[in-house]
């Protein structure tokens, strides 16, 4: 047996405070109400649910000069500190279920004298027990080492370990779980990191700096791909010198065409197999900020797997940097739509209720997929079940996972591996371009892997979301779902032929429709005028009851059929906000300045009762198409998903670019 440093302690170097809680915590832990004392009344369970979301924090703050180094933390005399926390607490129940490890060792190193360690655990409903303690004697230095078992986490639970300082500072020196391993496990793996980037250089130059910087990730690294599919150069930037300079031979720039995230994933994919030198391919989003120590992680959960697996990280926002997007994601069978499982939350501030205090958080969450802004693949796996279908965007990933997961092969989103990222909550691709790949490629997705014979949920929600479009006056997504219907209907060797050029075809197709024609200026539109007020001055701001949606539902598609007040095709009659631009609000509308979701620009809107009536007969006969061929159309996706995701016919795809490459191009 060998021994294997499973997890270190680190801290942010760069000090950030907005991050600190997710390394170190100066709070306690007030454990919310479990769900089964709370009981199934539907009052106090939304009560126990809003005081769920109500931060814990008291205010209690370290300052980042307390960080003496990446791996040392000082705690000042008097003080009690927490490592039970994202980066720093053992997710001991992921590598009870998924890896080899049956016990691992915890290692303290502290200096200062009275200084005390305490040792918990926490079961899968969240409550924590105290497991051992030892104590800084007058020597003033410590090595401590506590043995710890994996036995009780086979549905949830955490390892970690409180300091509290006597009276004088202490200094954390470093903690370590390490676990003893058979011979044939003790190397690490090492990773192939594939980044696919579209005109983000300075975003993607900095990433490429962070993982070229870190010395501790370079053993691991065997090739860092950057796929570069844009105008404006990553090598352009002027903070690429110093990534080329950190990374040297390790990194290579590819140069392609826009085949969009699929197409640049592939790509990596497709060189690292070819290559055949990495033990994984990672795919990573190139406008992230990671944090390394997330990719020796993923690495070394991997290479301790029992059987290959995928491993991902998770995604915290950019923006607001403790708020964690989601602990896991699935595909809900029977809508066949991505989701958090409904025992989590989603938008998770841990500098607002930390780890301890989060009772769903001790719960193992066992996932279908991982995002690709941070998904570890073993080049055993991509061998086996191929590479990404060829998608452009949207569903590739999830997709991916769903294929593995058939195969043996399961993804585990993992604690303590994480990048930041734009929240997906600042963007609506349901609307704009990305509405066209959207709904065709969840369509591929359900026909590959719905276990129900006609896509369960599928086919209805599809109509009842194009209904909802056409009278919200959506009329270009409205057309883009439709052709994405049509193009899925075509059958999955389309797919390929239509990766370079469908991009450019949709965003062409949309500039005919004023409701995809956006304005930065509001001067731009004609004033608001309407004949009529508003039914007793009512702004319609307020979320309607649901049998006031239900009676709307009812009416508004009737309302599309009558011609639109004539004032309305000169003048919009309302102003409406992003956040209210609900089906239902706009559906009582003839015209409508609404802005989007990003805040930068907005479009007119207007009701046309003749494209109405052409588009919901289209609509109407295209889902029924799409009931009476789903079990036969299923069936040919599935008979050739092997030969479309095939090695051989991605470099068909990519011939246009290897070949210039071949011939002295830029490669």
């Amino acid at each position: 047996m060998t021994q294997r440093l499973l997890q270190r302690q680190i801290f942010p170097l760069d000090r950030d405070f907005d991050v600190l809680a997710l390394y170190v915590d100066p709070e306690e832990a007030r454990l919310d109400a479990d769900k089964y004392e709370i009981g199934g009344n539907r009052a106090a369970k939304d009560l126990n649910n809003a005081a769920i979301r109500q931060s814990t924090s008291t205010g209690r703050s370290i300052h980042p000069d307390q960080i003496e180094s990446r791996t040392a933390f000082r705690v000042k005399s008097g003080e009690r500190l927490s490592f039970g926390t994202y980066f720093n607490a053992f997710p001991a129940s992921y590598w009870r279920r998924w890896t080899i490890v049956t016990e691992v060792t915890l290692t303290v190193k502290v200096t200062g004298a009275g200084a005390s360690i305490v040792v918990y655990k926490s079961m899968a409903n969240g409550r924590s027990q105290r497991v051992d303690s030892a104590t800084v004697g007058s020597e003033g230095a410590g090595t401590f080492a506590f043995d710890l078992s994996l036995k009780p986490f086979v549905d949830g639970g955490w390892y970690w370990y409180n300091v509290v300082a006597g009276d004088e500072d202490v200094v954390v020196e470093s903690a370590e779980w390490t676990a003893d391993v058979p011979e044939d496990r003790a190397q690490h793996g090492t990773v192939d990191i594939a980044i696919t980037t579209m005109n983000r250089p300075d975003f993607c130059a900095k990433l490429l700096q962070q993982i070229g910087e870190d010395e501790q990730l370079r053993p691991y690294l065997d090739t860092v791909l950057v796929m570069e599919q844009g105008t404006d150069k990553v090598v352009d930037s002027p903070e690429f010198a110093k990534a080329e300079g950190s990374l040297g031979s390790t990194l290579r720039m590819i140069e392609q065409g826009n085949l969009g995230g699929s197409g640049g994933y592939a790509r990596g994919q497709l060189e690292s197999l070819r290559k055949g030198t990495a033990t994984y391919a990672m795919m990573m989003d190139d406008d992230v900020v990671c944090e390394p120590e997330g990719i020796i992680r993923a690495v070394t959960f991997g290479d301790l797997a029992r059987r290959p697996t995928l491993v991902g990280g998770h995604m915290f926002s950019l923006y607001s940097r403790s708020r964690l997007h989601s602990f896991g994601e699935i595909i809900q069978p029977w809508r066949f739509w991505w989701q958090s499982p409904l025992d989590t939350f989603s938008d998770w501030d841990l500098s607002a209720r930390n780890l301890r205090s989060s009772r769903w958080m001790h719960k193992r969450v066992d996932v279908d997929f991982n995002g690709w802004f941070m998904c570890l693949i073993p080049r055993a796996v991509i061998e086996e079940i191929g590479l990404s279908l060829p998608l452009f965007i949207k569903w590739d990933d999830s997709e991916y996972g769903l294929r593995a997961k058939a195969a043996g092969f399961p993804t585990v989103t993992f604690p303590g591996a994480a990048v930041w990222h734009v929240p997906w909550t600042d963007k609506n691709d349901a609307l704009d371009w990305q509405a066209y790949f959207h709904h065709r490629n969840r369509f591929v997705a359900a026909l590959l892997h719905s276990p129900y014979p006609k896509g369960g949920r599928m086919i209805r929600e599809s109509l009842n979301h194009q209904i909802a479009h056409l009278v919200s006056m959506q009329y270009s997504t409205a057309e883009l779902r439709l052709q994405a219907m049509e193009d899925v209907l075509a059958g999955p060797h389309g797919l390929h032929k239509m990766l370079p050029g469908r991009l450019a075809e949709v965003n062409a197709f949309r500039k005919q429709f004023s409701d995809a024609q956006l304005q930065v200026d509001h001067d731009a539109f004609p004033a608001i005028r309407r004949k009529k007020p508003p039914r007793k001055g009512r702004a319609g701001v307020e979320v309607p009851g649901r049998v006031s949606q239900l009676i709307t539902a009812g009416l508004a598609p009737l309302r599309q059929l009558k011609p639109p007040r004539d004032l309305s095709r000169v003048h919009p009659e309302a102003e409406v906000p992003a956040m209210d631009a609900k089906w239902y609000r706009l559906a009582g509308l003839d015209s409508a300045i609404v802005s989007m979701n990003d805040g930068t620009s907005a479009a007119l809107y207007q009701r046309d009762h003749v494209k109405f009536r052409d588009l919901m007969k289209r609509t109407v006969e295209i889902h029924e198409r799409y009931r009476r061929e789903w079990p036969a159309l299923a069936q040919l996706y599935r008979d050739e998903l092997g030969s479309v995701t095939a090695p051989e016919a991605w470099e068909e795809t990519f011939k246009p670019w290897t070949q210039a490459g071949d011939q002295g191009g830029d490669d």
